[in-house]
């Protein structure tokens, strides 16, 4: 025997449904609006046997953009040419802050020249390196007012510096952790922060911490999936193979522009692992 309901009863049976339903996190998938990247580290191996060919297998993947990690000797000239060739184009670039600092004008007549966007600072260093042992708080101190201080040059010249994270700004000094000590201590005028998400993960920390706070400092993430050995150590693999559901990290990222996929580690070919990333990125949803 079949129930039968009135439309009145339909009618409230759908409400309590949507009542019940609107707190459900991908009721209404998005995608992501930034353009695709890709971190060139990930073809460093392929770059300085054939440039431009990997810049276009690159781009026939459905990679926009690109961040450098390193110029390969090529001039800003012909750095910018290889882009456009390739149908490119290079919206940032990572330097480690020994070079950075030993190199400003030059780096920063190179992003001006190349059409770069940001100068992004890869890894810090000690305030004096001959001194012994790991960076103390003090060291973070005069790193966070060196990021001030260049960021205040990169902006006179229109690109903007930020700092990209490993895990070693997770760890705690006097009851400090380093992470925050750097947002804290940095002017957002001079220093947005390229949140690895990956490293944020291996770390043990959790990108909505940072993300859900200040998401106006984090214009440009590092999305990159991460698989846990038997020894506790992460590594880099393909995009949806990981541990990290990237579904509340981009939703709460809500100052994003940028995104560079970046895989480190490969166990087959290249390009068909970079291939996979793109399509994954291209899909995804949140």
């Amino acid at each position: 025997m079949t129930a039968s309901i009135s439309r009145r009863q339909f009618v409230q049976l759908g409400a309590a449904a949507a009542v019940a339903t609107a707190g459900a996190p991908y009721l209404h998938a998005a995608e992501i609006k930034a353009p695709l990247g890709l971190q060139l580290y990930s073809v460093r191996a392929l770059l300085p046997k054939d440039f431009d060919g990997t810049l276009a297998k690159v781009a026939s993947l459905g990679y926009k953009n690109v961040e450098a990690a390193g110029y390969y000797n090529k001039t800003a000239a012909e750095w910018r040419s290889s882009m456009d060739k390739a149908g490119l184009h290079c919206t940032s670039a990572h330097h480690a802050l020994p070079q950075l600092k030993q190199h400003e004008d030059e780096y920063i007549d190179f992003a001006h020249a190349a059409g770069l966007s940001y100068l992004i600072c890869s890894s810090p260093m000690k305030r004096d390196p001959a001194v012994p042992g790991p960076m103390t708080l003090d060291d973070w101190h005069w790193v966070a007012d060196e990021f001030n201080r260049i960021g205040a040059k990169t902006k006179a010249a229109g690109i903007t510096f930020g700092y990209h994270n490993h895990v070693e700004v997770f760890t705690t000094i006097d009851g400090t952790m380093v992470y925050n000590e750097l947002i804290s201590r940095t002017d957002p005028k001079l220093l947005v922060f390229e949140m690895d998400c990956g490293w944020v993960k291996a770390a043990g920390q959790d990108p909505l911490t940072w993300l859900t706070k200040t998401p106006e400092r984090f214009p440009l993430l590092h999305v990159k999936d991460m698989v846990k050995e038997a020894n506790g150590q992460s590594h880099s693999t393909i995009m949806g193979k990981g541990y990290i559901d990237y579904r509340p990290i981009l939703r709460a990222a809500k100052g994003l522009k940028q995104y560079f996929v970046e895989q480190e580690e490969f166990q087959g070919d290249i390009f068909d692992e970079l291939r996979q990333d793109a399509e994954y990125m291209k899909n995804f949803r949140f």
